[in-house]
């Protein structure tokens, strides 16, 4: 007998809202709707540039996600390969023609969105190696030609992006990659090859960094070196988190945000401003609701009955825990700045959409839970 539930066509419109994971879907909400008192927080109480902008893509992307999610999981799986290949065309359409901002060349003008194509890449070689993997014997996994094949998958837009230069964006690949090789199960080993090898080619790797950023790594062992120059951004940013302490001071109150003095507030350090405002308190409801979000994306994959949606939500999960982790890390000072945005919270139009795209795949895994991909 024929499961009700292994073909889209058998599926209603209803009875895929049914199926749809509303705790995670409630989870996006919240951080969306909290992201919107933020953004308003950087325009100084304005409805302004930022606020707008942010709210009309996170509607959006949000809307876009939903029909993603509609889309029987054996089409993503279908056209990984080829999407891993368009983001790949386009970072190297964005290298060669791509707008130039702030020393990086990194975005396309698509004329409703200048497209960063390095984030679809945190997405698009998650959807890869889980199509790879998808068929594959775990005793096939560690024979070399599956090893090399991933490997240079992934360092072929690694070493792009690092061109632009985007030294924090390129880290973030390479972390999502290497996660989802491990979860496919690749042998520990390998990893330690791969961390001799990134040693061995620091230098190399060195060479295609900016003087700036050059300077951010060699500030993050000594911000006090260089407090109103290099060293600014981390200061501020760890002067603001302190000064919430466990209540915050209340929205829109808080002085290093209000005052100009945290750089970045609407992207990178959007954490920072909601921590000054909100303190230990909010902050810790913020990471409840991510931890949840992430709770519920492993969960999705523990249902899939396909190994791609299995490895896809992993890895989508493992990425963003790195996300997060790495965001927080850094403007805690724990991590050099790289410039990660925070996943729903950051502005930023290809960071948005990359995540809702990644959330609309992890919806239709969860919807088509039942489908089996031969």
């Amino acid at each position: 007998m024929v499961n009700r539930f292994t073909y889209s066509n058998e599926l209603t419109f209803f009875q895929k809202l049914r199926s749809i994971d509303w705790i995670l879907v409630l989870c996006i909400l919240l951080i969306g709707f909290i992201s919107f008192f933020s953004m308003y927080s950087t325009d100084g109480g304005e409805i302004l540039f930022h606020t707008k902008n942010h709210i009309v893509r996170f509607v959006i992307f949000f809307s876009m996600m939903l029909i993603i999610s509609f889309i029987n999981i054996k089409f993503w799986h279908s056209i990984s390969y080829l999407f891993y290949l368009v983001v790949l065309g386009l970072l190297v359409a964005a290298s060669l023609y791509g707008i130039t901002a702030s020393g990086s060349q990194r975005w396309i003008n698509l004329y409703f969105i200048n497209l960063q194509p390095s984030e679809l890449m945190k997405i698009a070689i998650i959807a890869f190696f889980a199509k790879y993997y998808h068929r594959m014997q775990i005793t096939q996994v560690n024979k070399m030609v599956n090893i090399i094949i991933p490997f240079v998958i992934l360092v072929i837009p690694i070493f792009l992006v690092i061109t632009q230069p985007d030294l924090g964006t390129s880290i973030l690949i390479a972390l999502s990659g290497l996660m989802v090789l491990w979860l496919a199960g690749i042998n520990l080993k390998f990893f330690v090859y791969s961390s001799l090898l990134l040693i061995i080619s620091a230098p190399f790797v060195i060479s295609f960094l900016k003087p700036y950023q050059k300077l951010r790594i060699l500030t993050f062992f000594n911000p006090d070196k260089d407090p109103l120059g290099a060293g600014y951004q981390i200061i501020q940013s760890k002067i603001a988190v302190g000064s919430g302490g466990l209540y915050g001071k209340g929205f829109l109150k808080g002085t290093q945000g209000y005052l100009e003095f945290l750089p970045e507030k609407h992207t990178d350090f959007i954490f920072t401003l909601f921590s000054e405002e909100f303190g230990f308190i909010g902050s810790f409801l913020l990471l409840v609701l991510y931890a949840v979000m992430i709770y519920r994306i492993v969960y999705i994959g523990f249902q899939s009955r396909s190994f791609f949606g299995r490895l896809y939500c992993f890895g989508f999960a493992s990425a963003i825990f790195i996300f997060i982790a790495v965001n927080m890390c850094m403007v805690l000072g724990l991590l050099p700045i790289v410039g990660s945005p925070l996943p729903i919270m950051s502005y930023g139009g290809s960071s948005m959409l990359a995540t809702m795209l990644g959330f609309g795949i992890v919806m239709s895994a969860k919807i088509y839970q039942r489908q089996l991909i031969i």
